[in-house]
């Protein structure tokens, strides 16, 4: 099951404005945003959607740097649809308008939000997608929930990269390439009306499974109730935006050159005190130690040039974006080398096929023995289900759970004879029936898809099941096993990987 919608929703508008979109959208131009955009647009999730693809918001898929004590989460989720992505939660005094919120959500997805958007810029803001971003995709707004959808980047962000090295220092042509992808990326926006973006900074590059920067969407519309552009440190701040309080493109080109500094020095210096350095033609003392011998110093000497213009005071002295990607280009290196090379990123096409040591329902899921996946689960039986809470009233109890437990007991008879069919219907009524939750159910119901040549509906009950227990080994390698199926075997593998982790981590508790 996907998104419930192709568009972002109009439930929540009123009827004039639904009307004013509905007009733009029968306009569009015969579909060329869609073979442009391989998630089909901007969609609207629902709030259960989202909680299976992350595990039930699980402290384990969370992604921002600042973990759970960041304002606004970060999970990393996986869509019924097996794609993989980055959903945003937001903080619940941060939008508490649900129409605002949509206004703004579809905004973010081309790049801008203004506070109030107008109607007539639905259509604009709908359509930006670029190589160069990690790009917005879809929304949820239930109840006080407020989240938003983007493409995931698995490879972490810039901070953690450029400060935070482990294995290696960022290499200089790897830093040049984060400076144009990023120019290039600020100039798309620009190109398309959405020159402004909030709060410019390490945290917002990530690296996508390539190993190539992309400018993360989420800092295209502001994300707090204040209506801040910037919550990193006054001394980063533009000055412009501290006596007014309002961002500009030049403001933006200003974070750029902070960014400069960052890729120059391996730290997070305030442009203050670096622009002292540069006067003093002490630039050298700028640059990471790291990079000594690996750079010349003509290239230095014109990066360092290019930061201090973008940091002037005067916001006309500053220079575009489109100016910042023709200074950059000619000063590319290894042009040739793929990034995840230059930033010793492992092939993940080729990690993903790594031998793992499998348990034996894990290694009947990695060759496909569903007849050895049925002996193991028809063996186990319930005993996983022993720590999922089912609080039932007593009324409940006398008037509805015979009929639950008996459709139970009628899909475990034809479990056991093999007859698959029937258990799927058994455990359907059982699980349409609600007064009881049962991840072994699905695991079940799992199988029996599979065994039926139904992979995507064995995927949906593998990830439900997921949901449940969101730490049981079993829903991973079932996941697996429904991924092999499909012909997705990178997934499969990764799935298989995480499934014997979290059994290791059981056994050794």
């Amino acid at each position: 099951m996907g998104a419930r919608c192709s568009k972002f929703s109009l439930c929540w508008w009123p009827s004039h404005v639904k009307s004013n979109l509905h007009d733009l959208s029968d306009n569009e131009d015969d579909g060329k945003r869609n073979e442009k955009d391989p998630w089909g647009g901007f969609s609207e999730y629902s709030l259960d959607q989202l909680r299976v693809a992350t595990s039930g918001f699980s402290p384990d898929n969370i992604v921002s740097e600042h973990g759970e004590k960041a304002p606004n989460v970060v999970y990393k989720g996986r869509l019924e649809d097996d794609r993989t992505v980055a959903v945003k939660r937001f903080n619940k005094s941060a939008w508490p308008d649900s129409r605002q919120f949509l206004v703004r959500a579809a905004a973010s997805a081309s790049g801008f939000c203004f506070f109030l958007l107008r109607v007539e810029e639905a259509r604009a803001v709908g359509q930006l997608r670029n190589e160069r971003l990690a790009n917005l995709v879809g929304c949820c707004c239930e109840g006080e929930e407020r989240l938003l959808v983007a493409e995931f980047m698995p490879n972490e962000t810039l901070s953690k990269h450029l400060f935070h090295w482990e294995a290696q220092p960022m290499k200089w042509a790897m830093r040049l390439r984060v400076a144009l992808y990023l120019a290039q990326a600020l100039e798309y926006c620009s190109s398309k009306g959405r020159a402004l973006y909030h709060d410019l900074n390490a945290y917002r590059i990530l690296f996508d499974q390539e190993g190539n920067p992309r400018l993360s969407c989420f800092g295209l519309m502001k994300n707090s109730r204040d209506g801040r552009s910037y919550s990193t440190n006054l001394a980063f701040t533009p000055p412009e935006y501290l006596r007014t309080g309002r961002i500009t493109a030049e403001s933006v080109v200003y974070s750029f050159g902070t960014l400069l500094l960052d890729l120059l020095s391996g730290k997070h210096i305030p442009p203050s005190h670096a622009l002292d350095l540069i006067r003093g033609k002490n630039f050298l003392l700028l640059m990471d130690s790291c990079l000594e011998g690996h750079f010349s110093n003509d290239d230095g000497t014109e990066l360092v040039r290019l930061a201090s213009r973008c940091l002037q005071y005067e916001p006309r002295e500053r220079p575009n974006v489109k100016s910042l990607v023709t200074a950059l280009t000619p000063l590319q290196k290894e042009t040739s080398v793929p990034s995840y090379v230059l930033m010793g990123i492992p092939d993940r096409s080729l990690s993903s096929k790594e031998t793992v040591s499998l348990t034996p329902f894990g290694d009947a899921c990695s060759r496909r023995d569903l007849t050895a996946v049925h002996e193991i689960l028809d063996k186990v039986g319930y005993k996983d289900d022993e720590d999922v809470a089912n609080e039932l009233s007593f009324q409940m109890w006398t008037n509805q759970i015979q009929d639950t437990l008996n459709s139970k007991k009628q899909g475990d008879s034809a479990f056991h004879a093999r007859d698959f069919s029937t258990a799927i219907d058994c455990y359907t009524q059982f699980i349409d029936g609600g007064t009881m939750v049962s991840p072994t159910v699905y695991a079940r119901r799992c199988l029996c898809y599979l065994m039926n040549d139904m992979a995507q509906e064995a995927l949906g009950d593998a990830m439900h099941a997921q949901s449940i227990s969101p730490t049981w080994p079993t829903a991973y390698y079932l996941q697996a096993a429904s991924l092999f199926s499909l012909g997705m075997d990178n997934d499969a593998q990764e799935s298989l990987k995480d499934g014997t982790t979290l059994e290791t981590r059981k056994y050794r508790n």
